[in-house]
């Protein structure tokens, strides 16, 4: 089961539990019949965790795949909610720690209806998600998703998490220049960079792999690493949902 869902059997019944009790309409709640609570909650975090195909899955079970489709739909808002009070905010972060952050693009589907979704950087569709973490590596904050034709620094600065924070505490790649955070010099035009400056950004990098080993980790949650391929407004909840799963294996 661990290796299907990434959770063993007492944390699946766990989450169905929370699941079962969260603070929705109860007609919010109407999975498969056919699979019950404890499978459509299994079926949705293996579909998460691997991104397969809903027949395939289907197929595992002796059901249709539009019976997957449903529980998916249907338990994973319920995922968003339940598992919420795992994930951390920006008013979580401690003021005087340091944090590393980069971020990810999260690949989906070209919508014609989303040409906002498109990366220059990636050279592919999709949402930007940016993660900190403590100078020790441990995962710290998850912003919201924006649209992947925005560079890194305007979804930091559109998060908002440096409002209350002293960026000086903070570092990034060089996509952060101009936030006043510990960043790697950038190689002037016509110009090389000092060698104080070089030995300065081998530091910073050698402290910034953290982060990519961070964003590599949750990235193993399938569904944030290959293309998304369920609708469009289904995508950032099914962001939350995975957020607080991550964060809930790391309690």
């Amino acid at each position: 089961m661990y290796h299907t869902t990434g959770f063993d059997r007492d944390e699946i019944i766990d989450i169905c539990t929370r699941v079962a009790y969260t603070d929705v309409p109860e007609d919010q709640k109407k999975w498969p019949p056919i699979l019950g609570l404890y499978d459509s909650v299994v079926v949705t975090l293996t579909y998460k965790r691997h991104n397969r195909t809903q027949a395939k899955i289907g197929e595992s079970l002796g059901v249709s795949q539009p019976t997957i489709s449903r529980a998916i739909s249907v338990i994973t808002p319920l995922l968003a909610v339940c598992m919420r009070e795992f994930v951390p905010t920006a008013d979580d972060l401690d003021e005087g720690a340091q944090y590393i952050v980069d971020g990810t693009l999260l690949p989906c589907w070209s919508w014609k209806a989303h040409r906002g979704l498109y990366s220059g950087k990636h050279k592919k569709t999709g949402l930007n998600l940016q993660l900190a973490c403590s100078i020790y590596g441990r995962l710290s904050w998850i912003s919201d998703p924006v649209s992947g034709n925005h560079h890194d620094n305007y979804c930091l600065g559109d998060s908002e998490v440096l409002e209350t924070m002293d960026p000086g505490d903070w570092m990034g790649d060089k996509g952060y220049v101009g936030n006043y955070m510990i960043t790697p010099f950038k190689k002037p035009q016509g110009g090389e960079l000092l060698d104080w400056q070089k030995e300065f950004n081998t530091g910073v990098n050698k402290i910034r792999w953290k982060v990519e080993q961070v964003i590599s980790h949750f990235k193993n949650w399938k569904i944030m690493s290959t293309d998304y391929r369920r609708p469009f407004e289904t995508f950032a909840v099914t962001i939350s949902a995975v957020a607080g799963l991550h964060f809930y294996r790391m309690r």
